[in-house]
Protein backbone atom coordinates (compact mmCIF):
# COMPACT_ATOMS: atom_id res chain seq x y z
CA UNK A 1 0.00 0.00 0.00
CA UNK A 2 1.13 3.50 -0.83
CA UNK A 3 1.21 5.31 2.51
CA UNK A 4 1.64 9.06 2.23
CA UNK A 5 1.72 11.72 4.91
CA UNK A 6 -1.00 14.36 4.74
CA UNK A 7 -0.15 17.34 6.94
CA UNK A 8 -2.79 19.97 7.64
CA UNK A 9 -2.36 23.47 8.96
CA UNK A 10 -5.17 24.40 11.37
CA UNK A 11 -6.21 28.06 11.12
CA UNK A 12 -7.89 28.75 7.79
CA UNK A 13 -7.54 25.15 6.60
CA UNK A 14 -9.51 22.98 9.04
CA UNK A 15 -11.34 25.71 10.95
CA UNK A 16 -11.70 29.42 10.37
CA UNK A 17 -10.12 30.73 13.55
CA UNK A 18 -8.46 33.43 11.41
CA UNK A 19 -11.49 35.68 12.03
CA UNK A 20 -10.95 35.41 15.80
CA UNK A 21 -7.25 36.22 15.42
CA UNK A 22 -8.24 39.30 13.42
CA UNK A 23 -10.71 40.50 16.08
CA UNK A 24 -8.16 39.93 18.88
CA UNK A 25 -5.27 41.65 17.03
CA UNK A 26 -7.51 44.57 16.04
CA UNK A 27 -8.66 45.01 19.66
CA UNK A 28 -5.03 44.94 20.81
CA UNK A 29 -3.83 47.42 18.15
CA UNK A 30 -6.72 49.79 18.86
CA UNK A 31 -5.99 49.63 22.60
CA UNK A 32 -2.58 51.20 21.91
CA UNK A 33 -3.93 53.67 19.30
CA UNK A 34 -2.84 51.77 16.19
CA UNK A 35 -5.17 51.23 13.23
CA UNK A 36 -5.35 47.63 12.05
CA UNK A 37 -6.79 46.48 8.73
CA UNK A 38 -7.76 43.11 7.26
CA UNK A 39 -4.97 43.57 4.73
CA UNK A 40 -2.43 43.85 7.55
CA UNK A 41 -4.01 40.82 9.19
CA UNK A 42 -3.24 38.80 6.03
CA UNK A 43 0.46 39.44 6.70
CA UNK A 44 0.18 37.87 10.16
CA UNK A 45 -1.19 34.52 8.93
CA UNK A 46 1.09 31.67 9.91
CA UNK A 47 3.36 34.07 11.83
CA UNK A 48 4.13 33.63 15.55
CA UNK A 49 2.54 35.85 18.20
CA UNK A 50 5.87 37.54 19.03
CA UNK A 51 6.60 38.41 15.41
CA UNK A 52 3.00 39.50 14.82
CA UNK A 53 3.06 41.97 17.70
CA UNK A 54 6.45 43.23 16.47
CA UNK A 55 4.93 43.94 13.04
CA UNK A 56 1.93 45.78 14.54
CA UNK A 57 4.22 48.00 16.64
CA UNK A 58 6.33 48.73 13.56
CA UNK A 59 3.24 49.67 11.52
CA UNK A 60 2.16 52.02 14.30
CA UNK A 61 5.74 53.34 14.87
CA UNK A 62 5.43 52.48 18.58
CA UNK A 63 8.03 51.40 21.08
CA UNK A 64 6.97 49.70 24.31
CA UNK A 65 8.70 48.11 27.30
CA UNK A 66 9.41 44.39 27.49
CA UNK A 67 6.85 44.06 30.30
CA UNK A 68 4.14 45.74 28.26
CA UNK A 69 5.04 43.55 25.27
CA UNK A 70 4.54 40.39 27.38
CA UNK A 71 1.32 41.81 28.84
CA UNK A 72 -0.08 42.62 25.37
CA UNK A 73 0.73 39.14 24.05
CA UNK A 74 -1.16 37.63 27.00
CA UNK A 75 -4.05 40.07 26.47
CA UNK A 76 -4.30 39.04 22.79
CA UNK A 77 -4.28 35.35 23.65
CA UNK A 78 -6.92 35.73 26.37
CA UNK A 79 -9.16 37.66 23.94
CA UNK A 80 -8.65 34.98 21.25
CA UNK A 81 -9.30 32.13 23.72
CA UNK A 82 -12.57 33.71 24.81
CA UNK A 83 -13.76 33.28 21.21
CA UNK A 84 -12.50 29.73 20.65
CA UNK A 85 -13.95 28.64 23.98
CA UNK A 86 -17.34 28.78 22.22
CA UNK A 87 -16.29 26.70 19.18
CA UNK A 88 -17.97 23.43 18.16
CA UNK A 89 -17.99 21.14 15.11
CA UNK A 90 -20.07 23.70 13.18
CA UNK A 91 -16.80 25.63 12.80
CA UNK A 92 -15.13 22.94 10.65
CA UNK A 93 -14.69 24.29 7.12
CA UNK A 94 -16.74 22.71 4.28
CA UNK A 95 -15.64 19.25 3.06
CA UNK A 96 -12.67 19.00 5.45
CA UNK A 97 -14.32 15.96 7.08
CA UNK A 98 -14.90 14.36 3.67
CA UNK A 99 -11.15 14.53 2.95
CA UNK A 100 -10.11 13.39 6.45
CA UNK A 101 -12.56 10.46 6.36
CA UNK A 102 -11.30 9.34 2.94
CA UNK A 103 -7.65 9.49 4.08
CA UNK A 104 -8.52 7.53 7.24
CA UNK A 105 -10.34 4.92 5.17
CA UNK A 106 -7.28 4.59 2.89
CA UNK A 107 -5.01 4.25 5.97
CA UNK A 108 -2.93 7.29 5.07
CA UNK A 109 -0.79 9.18 7.59
CA UNK A 110 -2.65 12.25 8.90
CA UNK A 111 -0.89 14.96 10.89
CA UNK A 112 -1.44 18.50 12.06
CA UNK A 113 1.34 21.04 11.53
CA UNK A 114 0.30 24.34 13.07
CA UNK A 115 1.92 27.41 14.64
CA UNK A 116 -1.03 27.60 17.04
CA UNK A 117 -0.31 26.81 20.68
CA UNK A 118 -4.03 26.16 21.12
CA UNK A 119 -4.26 23.51 18.36
CA UNK A 120 -5.07 20.53 20.60
CA UNK A 121 -7.74 22.46 22.46
CA UNK A 122 -9.37 23.56 19.17
CA UNK A 123 -9.30 20.02 17.73
CA UNK A 124 -11.00 18.77 20.91
CA UNK A 125 -13.65 21.51 20.69
CA UNK A 126 -14.54 20.57 17.09
CA UNK A 127 -14.29 16.85 17.87
CA UNK A 128 -11.51 16.05 15.35
CA UNK A 129 -8.58 15.22 17.61
CA UNK A 130 -9.06 11.46 17.08
CA UNK A 131 -8.44 11.78 13.33
CA UNK A 132 -4.82 12.85 13.70
CA UNK A 133 -2.04 10.34 14.13
CA UNK A 134 0.46 13.12 14.89
CA UNK A 135 0.00 16.66 16.18
CA UNK A 136 2.85 19.17 16.01
CA UNK A 137 1.91 22.67 17.16
CA UNK A 138 3.45 25.87 18.47
CA UNK A 139 4.37 24.16 21.75
CA UNK A 140 6.59 21.63 19.96
CA UNK A 141 8.73 23.87 17.74
CA UNK A 142 11.20 26.69 18.24
CA UNK A 143 11.21 28.06 14.68
CA UNK A 144 8.11 29.49 13.02
CA UNK A 145 7.11 29.14 9.38
CA UNK A 146 8.57 29.73 6.73
CA UNK A 147 11.09 27.56 8.61
CA UNK A 148 10.01 23.97 7.82
CA UNK A 149 10.57 22.62 11.37
CA UNK A 150 6.87 22.03 12.10
CA UNK A 151 6.38 19.93 8.94
CA UNK A 152 9.68 18.05 9.31
CA UNK A 153 8.66 17.05 12.85
CA UNK A 154 5.21 15.96 11.65
CA UNK A 155 6.74 13.75 8.91
CA UNK A 156 9.10 12.25 11.48
CA UNK A 157 6.23 11.46 13.86
CA UNK A 158 4.31 9.80 11.01
CA UNK A 159 7.45 7.87 10.05
CA UNK A 160 7.07 9.02 6.44
CA UNK A 161 9.76 10.56 4.22
CA UNK A 162 9.47 14.28 3.42
CA UNK A 163 9.09 13.68 -0.33
CA UNK A 164 6.04 11.48 0.42
CA UNK A 165 4.27 14.21 2.40
CA UNK A 166 1.57 16.60 1.22
CA UNK A 167 0.89 19.85 3.07
CA UNK A 168 -2.39 21.84 3.10
CA UNK A 169 -1.77 25.51 3.94
CA UNK A 170 -3.53 28.86 3.69
CA UNK A 171 -0.55 31.14 4.32
CA UNK A 172 2.42 32.20 2.19
CA UNK A 173 4.80 31.39 5.07
CA UNK A 174 3.28 27.91 5.33
CA UNK A 175 3.59 27.21 1.60
CA UNK A 176 7.23 28.34 1.71
CA UNK A 177 7.84 26.05 4.70
CA UNK A 178 6.30 23.06 2.85
CA UNK A 179 8.41 23.78 -0.23
CA UNK A 180 11.55 24.11 1.90
CA UNK A 181 10.76 20.71 3.43
CA UNK A 182 10.63 19.17 -0.07
CA UNK A 183 6.94 18.31 0.33
CA UNK A 184 4.01 18.81 -2.08
CA UNK A 185 2.36 22.12 -1.17
CA UNK A 186 -1.37 22.66 -1.60
CA UNK A 187 -2.67 26.17 -1.06
CA UNK A 188 -6.14 26.66 0.37
CA UNK A 189 -7.25 30.17 -0.55
CA UNK A 190 -6.45 32.81 -3.14
CA UNK A 191 -4.26 31.59 -6.03
CA UNK A 192 -2.93 35.14 -6.53
CA UNK A 193 -1.54 35.09 -2.97
CA UNK A 194 -0.51 31.42 -2.78
CA UNK A 195 1.15 31.23 -6.21
CA UNK A 196 4.23 29.45 -4.81
CA UNK A 197 2.12 26.34 -4.04
CA UNK A 198 2.17 23.25 -6.28
CA UNK A 199 -1.67 23.30 -6.41
CA UNK A 200 -4.22 25.86 -5.18
CA UNK A 201 -7.92 25.45 -4.34
CA UNK A 202 -10.27 28.05 -2.86
CA UNK A 203 -11.38 25.44 -0.34
CA UNK A 204 -11.90 21.69 0.02
CA UNK A 205 -15.23 21.77 -1.81
CA UNK A 206 -13.22 22.35 -5.02
CA UNK A 207 -11.03 19.32 -4.38
CA UNK A 208 -12.44 16.06 -5.67
CA UNK A 209 -11.58 12.64 -4.30
CA UNK A 210 -9.87 11.71 -7.59
CA UNK A 211 -7.30 14.43 -6.89
CA UNK A 212 -6.61 12.92 -3.45
CA UNK A 213 -6.34 9.43 -4.99
CA UNK A 214 -3.77 10.79 -7.45
CA UNK A 215 -1.73 12.25 -4.58
CA UNK A 216 -1.72 8.84 -2.86
CA UNK A 217 -0.61 7.05 -6.03
CA UNK A 218 2.11 9.50 -7.12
Amino acid sequence: MNRKGFIFDLDGVIVDTAKYHFIAWRNLANSIDIDFTELQNEQLKGVSRVKSLGKILKWGSKEISENQFTHLMQQKNDDYLSHIEKMDKQEILPDVCKVLDFLTEKEQGIALGSASKNARMILKKVNLIGQFEAIVDGNDVTKGKPNPEVFLNAAKELGIQNKDCIVFEDSVAGIQAANAADMISIGIGDAAVLYEADHVFNDFTEMDIDFIKKLIKE
